[in-house]
């Protein structure tokens, strides 16, 4: 089974293939501009204590995350919606290793931006066994620090490709989360943070799992 790196190296390459040479370089410098804005930097990094937050799931239910945290270790991934074609392949690879996650004794979760409605067609179209929750007001964005609202440039693309983020998401704003991973321990603590300010990248499912066995038998 390839890893999910490898998945997105592949599917990295042939968008490249098929893509106006224009729009990738637009969407090169754009990436290069997040990056060089700080926001990884920014971030909720280790140590730092998972912030009260209360989201609903895709039926609309409101899911506590601090109360899942006392139940045992907390995986938390922000992508940023089902039109991603990235995310939609982390999500599966997640996926695939739930039972791994669960075997663990923690719990794993996926937040995006998304209205609960379009959260329940990423889960159905991703056949996920775990909580997806939307994020809406961008709260939980924002308590991680990893929100950024899009350039001009970004913004006309989206649109065009049909990626409207102020009706997908309820909120009448053109902002995302970059894509993030994080460990809680037991403690209420981050014990593993991965902040990408490339939408390409994302944390490795099977190094996040053995940074989960280490914060457990510490």
């Amino acid at each position: 089974m390839s890893s999910l790196q490898e998945q997105l190296a592949d599917y990295q390459t042939a968008f490249k293939q098929r893509a106006p040479t224009e729009r990738v370089a637009m969407m090169e410098a754009a990436t290069a501009q997040l990056r060089a804005s700080g926001i990884e930097s920014a971030a909720l990094s280790v140590g730092a204590q998972l912030p009260a937050l209360s989201l609903p799931d895709a039926s609309g239910n409101p899911v506590d995350l601090r109360a899942l945290n006392a139940a045992g270790p907390l995986v938390i991934v922000f992508y940023r919606g089902a039109w991603c074609p990235y995310c939609n392949l982390e999500l599966r690879e997640w996926q695939r290793l739930l039972s791994q996650v669960q075997a663990l004794g923690a719990t794993l979760v996926a937040i995006s931006p998304q209205t609960p409605d379009n959260s329940l067609s990423t889960s159905e179209k991703n056949a996920l066994a775990f909580p997806v929750l939307s994020d809406s007001s961008l709260a939980a964005a924002k308590a991680f620090g990893i929100m950024f609202t899009l350039s001009p440039d970004l913004v006309e693309l989206y649109a065009a490709a049909g990626n409207d983020l102020p009706r997908l998401n309820g909120n009448g704003q053109w902002a995302l989360p970059i894509p993030a991973t994080f460990v809680i321990d037991r403690a209420g603590l981050l014990s593993y943070a991965h902040v990408e300010a490339d939408y390409r990248q994302r944390a490795e499912p099977q190094a996040v799992l053995d940074q989960l066995r280490l914060a457990i038998s510490n």
